[in-house]
C-alpha cells in the first residue's frame, strides 16, 4: 500500500503538487474574482480575505491626519521636527491604500509586499517623533537643560539612534515575513522581527521613566517659582503637561501595539492553535486603531502649539562652508604659530656676538673636529 498523500501549507506559491507528509507543500484553487485563494492553497498572499471597506476606511482616517500634520508643520514652523512623523502617518496611509488595491487585486505579490512592510514599520516613525519631542521639552523647559545629568539634546540623539537600530532590525525581519516565502524562512523572519520590537519596548520603558523624571523636575521648579515669585515659565507656554500627557498616551498605544504583535508572533503560525495572524480584525483593532489614535492625539495637541520661541529648538549647528573655513582658520593658526616659534629660534641665535673666523680657522677646525658652541660662525 502506497504512503498517504496530504496537503499543508507552505507560504510559497512557487511549490505545485501534493506530496507526503514529509515534505510541506500547497494545493492548488481557483482564485475568486478578486484574486483570492484559500490559506493553504498556492498563490495565497494573505492570511485572512482582506477587507476592502476597512482598508479605504483606515485609508481615509491616516490620510485626513498625514494632510493636518503637514499643514501644522508648516503653520508651526517645525518641519525639521514633524518631517518623521508625517513619514510614519505616510507609511500607514500608503500601507492601507495598498491593502485596498490589494483586496481587489490579490494576486498581487507586490501590493502585499508594500502593505505588510509598511504595517509593520510606519510606528518607528511615531516612537522617534516622541523621542524628538521630549528632547527638545527638556532643552527648552527645564533650566538646567539635562535630566540626570544628561542634556535634553544627546537624550533626544541617544533615544533616536537606538530607534534606528529597532528599526532596521524589524526592516530585516519584515522583509522575510512574507506569504510567498516558505514556513522557515517566515519564522526566522518573525524571530529577528520579535527581537527588533522587543527592544524597541526596552528603549520605551527606559524613556517613560525619564519622562516621568522630567515630570517630577517640572513640578517642583514650578512649587519653587510659586512660592519666590520668579518668573521661570513667565516667557513660555504653562501648558507642557498636556503635550507630556500626550507623550505618554502615545508611548501606551505604541506599547499596546508591541504586546499585540509579540503575543500574535510568539504563538506559532498554526490556525488551529494562534487565529490572530489569519483574521484581520486584529490587525484593524490591536495595530492599526492604536496608531491612528496616536497620531491623532498628535494633531490635538501638537507640539508646535507648545514648543514655540527661543530656545523651543536646538541651536543649529555649523553648516558645511563654515566648517571648510574653521578648518582653513585652524590651518593658517598653526602654520602662523609655527612661523612665530621659529622666528624666536632665529632671533635668539642672531643675538649671540658673532666671531669672525679667518679661511685658515674655518679648516683648522674642520681638521680638528672642533666646534666652538654659542657663538655664531662668520
Amino acid at each position: 500500500m502506497s504512503a498517504p498523500t496530504t496537503t499543508s501549507f507552505n507560504f510559497n506559491p512557487s511549490t505545485t503538487a501534493t506530496t507526503t507528509t514529509a515534505t510541506p507543500t500547497c494545493f492548488s484553487a481557483v482564485p475568486d474574482k478578486n484574486g483570492y485563494v484559500p490559506y493553504g492553497s498556492c498563490g495565497s498572499n494573505y492570511l485572512y480575505y482582506p477587507s476592502f471597506g476597512g482598508a479605504i476606511a483606515f485609508a481615509i482616517l491616516f490620510g485626513i491626519s498625514l494632510f493636518l500634520h503637514i499643514f501644522q508643520a508648516f503653520t508651526f514652523k517645525k518641519w525639521k521636527l514633524c518631517w518623521v512623523v508625517i513619514m510614519g502617518v505616510a507609511w500607514e496611509f500608503i500601507s492601507f491604500a495598498t491593502r485596498a488595491a490589494g483586496a481587489k487585486l490579490q494576486q498581487s505579490v507586490a501590493l502585499a509586499t508594500v502593505n505588510q512592510l509598511l504595517f509593520l514599520l510606519a510606528p518607528i516613525w511615531i516612537n522617534a517623533f516622541i523621542y524628538m519631542i521630549m528632547g527638545r521639552m527638556i532643552y527648552f523647559f527645564v533650566p538646567e537643560q539635562k535630566i540626570w545629568g544628561v542634556k535634553g539634546m544627546l537624550i533626544g540623539r541617544i533615544f533616536v539612534w537606538l530607534d534606528i537600530i529597532s528599526f532596521l532590525t524589524q526592516v530585516g525581519g519584515g522583509l522575510l515575513i512574507q506569504p510567498s516565502n516558505d514556513e522557515k524562512t517566515i519564522l526566522t523572519g518573525i524571530h529577528v522581527y520579535m527581537g527588533g520590537i522587543g527592544f524597541q519596548e526596552f528603549c520605551i520603558i527606559i524613556f517613560t521613566a525619564i519622562g516621568v523624571k522630567f515630570y517630577l523636575v517640572m513640578v517642583e521648579r514650578e512649587r519653587e517659582n510659586a512660592s519666590s515669585s520668579g518668573d521661570l515659565l513667565d516667557t513660555r507656554p504653562t501648558n507642557w503637561r498636556w503635550l507630556l500627557y500626550v507623550l505618554f498616551a502615545t508611548l501606551a498605544l505604541i506599547t499596546a501595539r508591541i504586546i499585540y504583535r509579540i503575543v500574535e508572533f510568539a504563538a506559532g503560525l498554526d490556525p488551529a492553535k494562534n487565529p490572530l495572524p489569519y483574521k484581520e480584525v486584529y490587525n484593524f483593532v490591536l495595530d492599526a486603531l492604536p496608531m491612528l489614535l496616536a497620531v491623532l492625539l498628535l494633531n490635538l495637541v501638537h507640539p508646535g502649539r507648545i514648543l514655540q520661541g527661543e530656545g523651543s529648538e536646538f541651536p543649529k549647528g555649523p553648516s558645511r562652508k563654515e566648517k571648510r573655513a574653521a578648518k582653513v582658520e585652524k590651518r593658517l593658526a598653526a602654520a602662523e604659530k609655527k612661523a612665530i616659534k621659529n622666528a624666536a629660534k632665529r632671533s635668539k641665535y642672531d643675538s649671540v656676538p658673532a666671531y669672525v673666523h679667518t679661511p685658515r680657522e674655518h679648516r683648522r677646525d674642520r681638521r680638528s673636529g672642533q666646534h666652538q658652541h654659542g657663538d655664531a660662525y662668520v
